[in-house]
């Protein structure tokens, strides 16, 4: 059985309105899973203009790989976030989708990286996962 503590230690700030914690502890044997980037293109491949509707569809294509591999977020480890023109703005529109996601379990920890492109034109959020099933 894989046990997941989610840690954010004193002295430092508190990361959990962005939508992560600071440390994730895995422990017990585990299937491991890796999901590769999801971008926020439907099942069409059609990708909306607006940020925050890439971001709601990408996070809908992570559940949805999750599932394909019998897992779902609660079993989320770590996160790395691509955006492409990064700004506060649109780390509130992340932060806020992240959090409306996980809800009141505690989020996995992750790593925000501002990038210039992203494989697609017009792609500007991309979302990779480890897993712990």
């Amino acid at each position: 059985m894989t046990q997941l503590s989610f840690i954010n230690p004193p002295g430092l700030y508190d990361p959990r309105p962005n939508g992560y914690s600071h440390v994730v502890v895995a422990e017990a044997p585990a299937r491991l899973i890796y999901i590769a980037g999801q971008g926020g293109e439907n099942a069409d491949g059609v990708l909306s203009e607006d940020f925050g509707t890439q971001v709601r569809q990408a996070l809908d294509n992570l559940r949805t790989a999750l599932n394909g591999a019998g897992a779902g977020l609660a079993n989320v480890a770590k996160l790395t976030v691509l955006i492409v023109d990064h700004s506060e703005e649109r780390l509130r529109i992340f932060g806020g989708a992240l959090s409306a996601a996980w809800g009141d379990n505690p989020a996995p920890a992750c790593t925000l990286i501002p990038v210039p492109r992203l494989a697609l034109d017009g792609m500007l959020f991309e979302i990779e996962a480890t897993a712990l099933r």
